[in-house]
């Protein structure tokens, strides 16, 4: 079961060289050329890849809303963002700091309703800034599985959210460190909601999109946007259901259009005056480290540096789409990505913004062989790769799953009774045993290196 609404790509930061003194985007034939291929060989069902080129927005796009004989996918075509929303959410509680109706540094507790509970440790309370870098110690997503697995999020609501919150723990304590968070993420959005008095979508409305001119972002579609939505797919392109996130909207409910997209991107890249704009310049600065050499984290956006070269983005996945939003502050180059199959498609971002930004390496669909419950049973634990690192193996039926600290869940498909890769990214791992046959380690193949892993006891 795929339950992220993000994160950073799977065990892997791709980063971006020196900056091009006049940047200029990639021809529409290159780019056409990349989205055929990732079609072609089983990557995706549909994406539209958009650039703002000076104050010229262009799209190319390639596939189908749905089934054959469907309209193509262009700029008007919706797709769900997922944890793209965050940014919306950031930029919502920036522009609120410069009206003086919050503080970075305000207990989120200050601004939910009487009666609800929100964890501390040693004396220090969750802060907003806390939620909108990643550093509030709350977990990735709710405790539990959830009671429909293809619409994972349906059932968590704000009173569920605000229930969870009475019974956690802190594992650590408030901006001690970077671990992602879209229950954290939906927390902010919620609390900025109860603040302001209106809805968190109305809010997000009302504050970023209709100064923008974004009319097709929305969480609760209208009959119009509906229409244009394109059927999601997961990572084997089967189709999949549409999610709601109610207790979480900020986290990851939003769908677009590329249309729309473009419009909050030229905002990213020329802030326009105003209150507006100036939130945009707030939530870009980088403010905590990620847990990643050269990655830092803003007002939810992450910030890659290397040089003097500095490249914010954000990506998002739910169960049926993936996307990708990055730029240049300096050179403005820019990209985005929106695809309507659940495989990682950010390095497709990065190479628009940076053309010495690798491509992953693809290849035809690979075969997937049978392995026994059992046989996989004994796989199923925590393998350490690194002090502070390590990948949990899980196993839903027939299927396992890896998760690396910090990161999302991921299927993990067998290749032989031994060897396993994933789809959403070019890696593998390999199962070792000791002497008496015991399952005693791994081994993950990603970029041409080979790092091995210690079973946990």
């Amino acid at each position: 079961m795929v339950r992220t609404l993000l994160g950073l790509a799977a065990f892997v930061t791709l980063l971006p060289t020196a900056a091009p003194a006049q940047w200029k985007a990639p021809p529409p034939d290159s780019i056409r050329t990349i989205l055929t291929d990732r079609i072609a060989k089983g990557r995706s069902s549909g994406l539209a890849i958009g650039v703002v080129e000076g104050r010229s927005p262009r799209i190319i796009a390639v596939g189908r809303r749905g089934a054959t004989g469907s309209p193509a996918i262009d700029g008007k075509t919706v797709f769900e963002i997922g944890s793209v929303s965050k940014v919306f959410t950031t930029v919502l509680l920036a522009e609120m700091v410069g009206r003086g109706e919050v503080k970075l540094e305000d207990p989120v507790q200050q601004h939910l309703p009487v009666g609800v509970r929100v964890p501390s440790r040693n004396g220090k309370a969750i802060t907003l800034l806390d939620l909108a870098t990643a550093s509030s110690g709350l977990p990735s997503v709710p405790e539990g599985e959830p009671t429909d697995p293809s619409n994972p999020y349906a059932d968590f609501t704000v009173a569920k959210l605000y229930s969870f919150l009475s019974t956690f723990t802190l594992p650590r304590d408030p901006g001690a460190s970077y671990e992602y968070s879209n229950l954290g993420m939906g927390l902010l959005g919620q609390a900025l909601a109860e603040r302001a008095g209106k809805s968190y979508e109305q809010l997000v409305t009302d504050r970023i999109l209709e100064p923008l001119g974004m009319s097709d972002t929305r969480i609760t579609l209208t009959r119009d946007l509906a229409l244009r939505l394109a059927q999601g797919h997961d990572a084997d392109l089967q189709p999949v259901r549409n999610w709601d996130i109610p207790g979480l909207a900020g986290a990851g409910a939003w769908r677009s259009t590329a249309s729309d997209m473009l419009r909050f991107l030229a905002a990213c890249i020329d802030p326009p005056k105003g209150p507006l704009g100036e939130a945009i310049i707030l939530s870009i600065g980088s403010r905590r480290p990620a847990g990643i050499p050269a990655l830092s984290i803003g007002l939810g956006w992450h910030i890659l540096q290397r040089g003097d070269r500095r490249i914010v983005w954000h990506n998002g996945e739910t169960g049926g789409y993936h996307s990708f939003l990055g730029f240049d502050p300096v050179s403005k180059s820019n990209a985005l990505v929106l695809s309507s199959s659940s495989g990682d498609i950010d390095d497709v971002g990065f190479h628009v913004i940076d053309g010495t930004s690798p491509l992953q390496p693809l290849s035809a669909p690979r075969s997937v062989v049978s392995v026994a419950e059992v046989v996989l049973q004994q796989y199923v634990g925590r393998y350490e790769l690194a002090p502070g690192f390590s990948i949990e193996i899980t196993r839903v039926g027939a299927a396992l799953s890896a998760q690396a600290t910090g990161q999302p869940k991921f299927r993990l498909y067998a290749a032989s009774p031994i060897r396993f890769f994933l789809k959403v990214v070019v890696a593998e791992v390999e199962f070792k045993k000791d002497s008496a046959g015991k399952v005693s380690g791994l081994v993950l193949f990603q970029n041409g290196r080979e790092t091995p892993g210690r079973r946990l006891p």
